[in-house]
């Protein structure tokens, strides 16, 4: 292929890993294992969707490319670009008509796996998929059932449960060592733990549904067998894997079983930014990537950087140089120019709100958009002071990392008749269901769920119910929706607004807001018309859920800018032209959370590199001295002092330019009077007293 084509616009490493193979006499397309290292900002999904087409074009069926992706979007987004590439390279002056089926989620694909193979695990091929609300509002049901939520002495909540399953399965770890190393103050619960998780396994299976973490496992267990996953691993080509950094041990298998040895096998991602070990992602999985495979992988590594200015990069290449394991780079600037990153030395929050307020103002008035600018942190409740402070400049802003769509009550009411109605077994969400006519509560709902389960799960026996009196009144209709949407022959358009013509008159008894809940299901509506049945809108929702209106601090839109406050964990793969970092502290960066553990400090390195490598043009990192101490009154003064984060180092400090805000001048002093000639003898004076 010529390289003046449609690889022009690539690097000389990024052409090698889009052409990376060859053929062998008059055999097809063939490649070893290959590990694309890529540097923050050095075109990532550029060279892999470079990669797809290439494979197309050098005559790989796309229907035997499987691509994994963490995003749906990012798979849209590859696709689309493999598509417009294509069409440019065989001169057909628009998209190619390529189409590639098996591109998506790691949940999403399994999700299609485990379809196919249900009959082999025995599962049933309608399973219900539980989101992480649904899944922790059964553990919760579990843990008042077993008596967990009465106990004498703290035993954990809903949410920290699930935490400790997920980490156990899909950091196939013990649970021991997953209490020790994340939650040791669980650890006296080991056995109840166990009881408990052994339990929300059978009552899953029970209602024939499975949770995120399940979809893994399962897929995981299907390629433990040899024939199995000969015959899943057969159906692709090649199979690349985007973020490779950010997969667990489950991932990390199923990608190698899906191709042993690792022919047709195309990782990419950074060790640099791997900082998802809460999710139980693990840097050492793209670490050891290279020797697991045979023979041993290639490697590549995008070092050009089309983002940042190249003082930004010294600064960032100094930091990360202090890691301890790691593929070695350094990233270079494809453009000239740029000011030196600044860290400034302020008091406390407050002064670090002023600093920040004012910065903003200037860049804005300079010409860089509010939205071209973001306030970056470790943990949400960072940008308290800050937020006041926006608000008090008439500054609008939103803050990344609140409620998903599917978490609103409303949301999660309708989407459960229709999960019900889709699988008569889910007693979940029946037991939901079952709750929202008026008079109905726990007891009685119960009391019905078992009628309909020792009917075989019909759920047309509600006809025949006998429901509370208080009930009686709306009882038919109820019954008469669910009867109707459980029957086979109604058609899927159309089942929405079944539902919402009989629980929107229920909003105003049941929450708030009854209007704005209603637009919501409105939108939910309209969103349906892009799916083709019931089942693949409620899994595909579940999988890849919309974002919350809520999610946003205010309403911007409603300006003409707005400033972007965001957790440095959101903000991984976005860039802004100026970004300030907050709290760049020990405590911070690292948290004091990670002290003791050499993993979790180098992860705490990581995150602050991802932070500094979102600036394109300017990057401040502020340190305050003072912290004040909380549970004091509001005018009290108590405050210990912050240390300096021990990631900035003699080599980091060089590249920084350092000041401190406010100045003299704006302190006042400057204009301070000349001292008077007049003087006291003070220490006379106290020896007076004695």
């Amino acid at each position: 292929m010529n390289p003046s084509g449609h690889l022009l616009q690539l690097n000389e490493a990024q052409r090698q890993a889009a052409c990376f193979g060859g053929r062998r006499g008059g055999e097809k397309f063939t490649a070893p294992a290959l590990l694309v290292i890529a540097g923050a900002g050095t075109g990532k999904t550029n060279t892999l969707a470079h990669r797809v087409a290439q494979l197309v074009i050098e005559g790989i069926d796309p229907a035997r490319i499987l691509l994994l992706t963490f995003t749906r979007r990012a798979a849209l987004e590859m696709t689309r670009r493999a598509e417009r590439i294509v069409g440019e390279a065989l001169r057909r002056g628009g998209p190619a008509a390529v189409r590639i089926p098996w591109s998506g989620t790691f949940h999403s694909v399994a999700n299609r796996v485990l379809r196919e193979y249900s009959q082999a695990l025995g599962i049933a091929p309608d399973f219900s998929v539980l989101d992480r609300g649904d899944a922790a509002d059964l553990i919760d049901l579990l843990r008042h059932e077993r008596g967990l939520s009465a106990q004498k002495r703290r035993f954990p909540r809903k949410d920290t449960c699930l935490a400790i399953y997920s980490h156990r399965v899909n950091g196939a770890r013990a649970l021991e060592e997953v209490l020790h190393d994340g939650f040791p103050w669980c650890e006296e619960w080991a056995e109840e733990l166990r009881g408990l998780f052994r339990e929300f396994v059978e009552r899953k299976q029970a209602n024939a549904a499975l949770d995120y973490d399940d979809l893994l496992l399962y897929w995981h267990a299907l390629m433990q067998e040899p024939v199995l996953a000969a015959e899943v691993g057969g159906r692709f080509d090649h199979v690349l894997v985007d973020e490779y950094q950010d997969v667990n041990r489950l991932q990390a298998d199923i990608v190698l079983a899906l191709k042993p040895g690792g022919t047709g096998l195309t990782v990419v991602g950074d060790d640099a930014q791997a900082i998802y070990s809460f999710r139980a992602a693990s840097v050492g999985n793209i670490l050891e990537f290279p020797d697991r495979c045979l023979p041993r992988a290639e490697v590549i590594a995008l070092e050009r950087n089309y983002r940042s200015s190249q003082p930004l990069l010294d600064a960032a290449n100094a930091l990360i140089a202090g890691a301890g394991r790691q593929f070695r780079k350094t990233l270079v600037a494809a453009r000239n120019g740029g000011a030196r990153p600044r860290l400034v030395t302020v008091q406390d929050d407050r002064q670090q709100a002023g600093y920040v307020v004012q910065g903003v103002l200037q860049h804005r008035e300079a010409g860089t958009l509010l939205r071209r600018q973001a306030v970056l942190f470790r943990s949400s409740d960072h940008s308290d002071w800050l937020e006041i402070e926006l608000m008090r400049a008439n500054i609008p802003y939103v803050k990344y990392g609140g409620l998903r769509f599917l978490e609103a009550a409303h949301v999660k009411d309708l989407l459960a008749v229709l999960r019900w109605a889709d699988n008569p077994r889910n007693g979940l969400a029946a037991f939901r269901v079952l709750q929202l006519p008026a008079g109905m509560g726990p007891a009685n709902a119960s009391r019905i769920w078992q009628r309909v389960a020792g009917a075989g799960f019909r759920v047309s026996e509600l006809t025949a119910c006998d429901p509370p009196a208080a009930a009686a009144e709306t009882w038919p209709a109820f019954s008469g929706m669910m009867s109707q949407l459980s029957d086979p022959h109604t058609a899927w358009p159309g089942q929405i607004a079944i539902v919402r013509a009989w629980y929107e008159p229920q909003l105003p008894r049941l929450y708030e807001s009854a209007g704005v809940r209603a637009a919501d299901l409105d939108m939910l509506q309209q969103l349906s018309s892009q799916y083709g049945s019931r089942q693949r809108f409620l899994t595909e929702l579940t999988l890849d859920p919309p974002s919350a209106s809520g999610e946003l601090a205010g309403p911007p839109l409603l300006d003409e800018d707005y400033l972007v406050l965001s957790t440095v964990h959101s903000a991984k793969g976005q860039e802004w032209d100026a970004v300030y970092v907050l709290n760049v502290t020990d405590g911070n960066f690292p948290s004091e959370f990670a002290a003791g553990n050499a993993d979790a400090i180098d992860e705490e390195r990581r995150l602050l590199y991802v932070a500094m490598t979102r600036a394109r043009d300017e990057l401040h990192l502020i340190e305050p001295l003072r912290y004040y101490v909380t549970q004091q009154p509001r005018t009290g003064d108590r405050h210990v002092y912050g240390a300096r984060s021990r990631f900035l180092d003699a080599a980091v400090l060089d590249t920084l330019d350092r000041a401190t805000w406010p100045g003299n001048s704006e302190r006042g002093l400057a204009h301070a009077a000349t001292p008077s000639a007049v003087r006291v003898d003070v220490a006379g004076c106290l020896k007076a007293l004695w």
